[in-house]
């Protein structure tokens, strides 16, 4: 078999070179070769053996095997019907733009979907795993969890992991759109399919194989489908009663004119190849669409039912929020120490703590000194309290209030108005004491995005309902409200009572979207209208519980979601009613005797393309004041 036949689309592009010859040929009279015995043959057979045949033999199995009434049904009927009246070159023409069509329509999709099959082809096939001090080049697959990886520059990561030596820069745009690498160093996680930019580095292994974040975003990418939508399923069973009504109006008109040729101009033109055309082309740009800023949509009928919500809720912590601790206040209350000292000696004596806000501690100053805490001499982990620590010759205590407590201290009156002041606005206090003195205080809290306030303004200007559905205490939960701009707030929150506040403002006649990113989120997100998940940060369930996933934790593309679902809806639209109404005007004009084969093809598909082409208008839409792209 000659290579190109190999490939379906070099194939299709062949067979409508070819047969666009033999049309034109056969359109200016040349297009007939003589045969003995005075027979001859008119070169628009070329188009329809090429390019009509498929058609015929795709409508014959889908009506035998599925009884699928479709637009095919209808199109074989007008090809073998203009054949058997003589009218050999409009059969041509028919099959040669209905397969042009197929062919647009296959290359939209293609195109809509070529962002994300990216990541398909992102997966290394090979990682450098180092084992007793030496690098083995293995099987991405065989990687484990807890083996030492070493990435050089250039290299694409293999698995999910944190960096345990080297600094670096990573590419992240195809997971998170992110245009500029970002910074990594010691303690920082790096994600499957990224790239590093410059520099060596060691990383642990902690998810891999389908775990690691680039197969869990596959699977999501396999998962979507926009056969799903609901008004796909709308404009198939429209189709099936327009190819019935179809073969009716052609009967009537044959049987009142006695014109057969009417007939098969009513066969042509009403196939509904447009309305078909019409949904599943802008939902498949629309998800090509969200991809380019780092969304992916798992679910096909996701933005036809995001288009219908009147309210967003959001989770608090890991969505608003970056969902891990950082040091927000530092107060000494000690004369001649400043708060940069204190930092210092807590970081010191934290330096070998595993507990979350010790870590956060030593990372907040490694990341504002850009330098490594001294050792401390001595550490002993005190559970429940806190930790104490020689560092130098001071012996540092660091914890919470049991531990003052316990040293039967009593804080100033100006150090525990911060502290009162830091735990309204919902912050954790760490205690800093040396021997029996306190010498100040750190707060430490769950920091606001900083593009939260923007990004819930934006959402709001939409005409969209805002609430906050969080399982922190009512001080925390309304001061992080408070600064990010929504006033209803459900605080102190257990999973089913997100659950049961999703189900009342549905019950109300509000669809709701939920937008979280942990595993208590996942009944939320499964209930609600739609669900999106922050893929990052986020569990596996939640994101599998989710419709919608946001790839790189990045909520200022919510906005950009939320008017192209409503710019998807306005497309369909719009491609139902040009393509009905082009339908109805050609019906009229070949019932009269107007249009014949010829025309009415070439005017039906003229209807199918301009609808494909409004559609493919989908890939690069931005809203006016987008600035979601960095």
């Amino acid at each position: 078999m000659i290579p190109v036949f190999k490939d379906d689309e070099k194939r299709t592009l062949l067979f409508l070179g070819v047969s666009l010859i033999a049309l034109v040929l056969g359109f200016f009279d040349i297009g007939t070769i003589s045969l003995p015995m005075g027979w001859s043959i008119n070169l628009s057979w070329i188009a329809i053996l090429l390019c009509g045949v498929p058609i015929v033999k795709g409508a014959i199995v889908g009506l035998v095997t599925e009884f699928d009434i479709k637009a095919d049904v209808l199109v074989s009927l007008a090809l073998v019907a203009s054949v058997i009246i003589g009218e050999i070159f409009a059969a041509g023409e028919i099959a040669f733009i209905m397969t042009i069509g197929a062919y647009l329509e296959e290359r939209t999709v293609r195109n809509a979907r070529a962002g994300i099959e990216k990541l398909v082809h992102l997966s290394p096939a090979t990682a450098r795993v180092v084992r007793d001090g030496e690098e083995q080049i293995v099987p991405a697959q065989e990687v484990a969890v807890g083996d030492t990886l070493r990435v050089l520059a250039g290299e694409t990561i293999a698995v999910d992991g944190v960096i345990t030596k080297g600094l670096t820069s990573v590419d992240q745009s195809v997971m998170t759109g992110e245009s500029l690498p970002v910074d990594k160093s010691e303690g920082d996680t790096v994600q499957s399919g990224t790239v590093n930019q410059f520099g060596t580095f060691d990383m642990t292994a902690q998810k891999v194989g389908e775990d690691s974040s680039l197969q869990r975003m596959i699977r999501l990418v396999e998962s979507a489908d926009a056969g799903k939508a609901k008004i796909v399923g709308i404009a198939d069973r429209w189709a099936t009663w327009i190819v019935v009504i179809a073969l009716v109006a052609a009967g009537i008109t044959w049987w009142a004119s006695g014109e057969v040729i009417r007939a098969v101009t009513i066969l042509v033109v009403f196939c509904p190849c447009a309305l078909v055309l019409a949904t599943p082309t802008a939902i498949m740009a629309g998800i090509g669409n969200a991809t380019k800023f780092g969304i992916l949509v798992s679910q096909g009928d996701a933005l036809e039912r995001l288009a219908q919500v009147g309210r967003i809720a959001f989770d608090k912590t890991g969505t608003l929020t970056y969902g891990k601790p950082t040091v927000t206040h530092v107060e000494s209350c000690v004369p001649g120490q400043s708060d940069a000292a204190l930092l210092a000696i807590t970081a010191a004596a934290e330096l070998r703590s595993e507990h979350p806000l010790g870590k956060a501690i030593v990372a907040y100053y490694r990341q504002t000194q850009e330098t490594s805490p001294p050792q401390p001499d001595a550490f002993t982990l005190l559970p429940g309290r806190g930790v104490a620590a020689t560092v130098g010759a001071r012996e540092i205590f660091a914890g919470n209030e049991a531990l003052v407590a316990d040293h039967r201290l009593e804080l100033p009156a100006p150090l525990a108005a911060h502290a009162a002041q830091a735990k309204a606005e919902g912050s954790t206090v760490i205690y800093v004491m040396e021997r029996a003195r306190i010498i100040g205080l750190l707060a430490l809290s769950d920091t606001l995005r900083p593009d939260a306030p923007k990004t819930i303004a934006r959402i709001a200007a939409t005409g969209t309902k805002l609430v906050l559905l969080t399982g922190d205490a009512p001080q925390a939960a309304h001061h992080i409200a408070e600064i990010a701009g929504i006033a209803d707030v459900h605080a102190s929150c257990l999973p089913e009572d997100k659950l049961h506040a999703i189900r009342q403002y549905q019950a109300q006649g509000e669809p709701v979207c939920m937008i979280g990113d942990g595993i208590n989120d996942a009944p939320a997100l499964k209930t609600a209208q739609v669900g999106v998940a922050m893929g990052g940060v986020g569990s596996d369930i939640a994101i599998e519980a989710a419709d919608i996933v946001l790839v790189g934790d990045d909520i200022k593309v919510l906005p950009h979601l939320l008017l192209l679902s409503k710019k998807v809806m306005r497309t369909i639209h719009v491609n139902l009613a040009a393509a009905m109404a082009l339908n109805f005007v050609a019906i009229i004009l070949a019932i009269t005797g107007i249009l014949n084969p010829v025309v009415g093809a070439l005017v039906h598909n003229v209807g199918s393309v301009a609808v494909i082409i409004n559609s493919s208008l989908l890939l690069t839409w931005k809203s006016r004041d987008d600035d979601v792209r960095r």
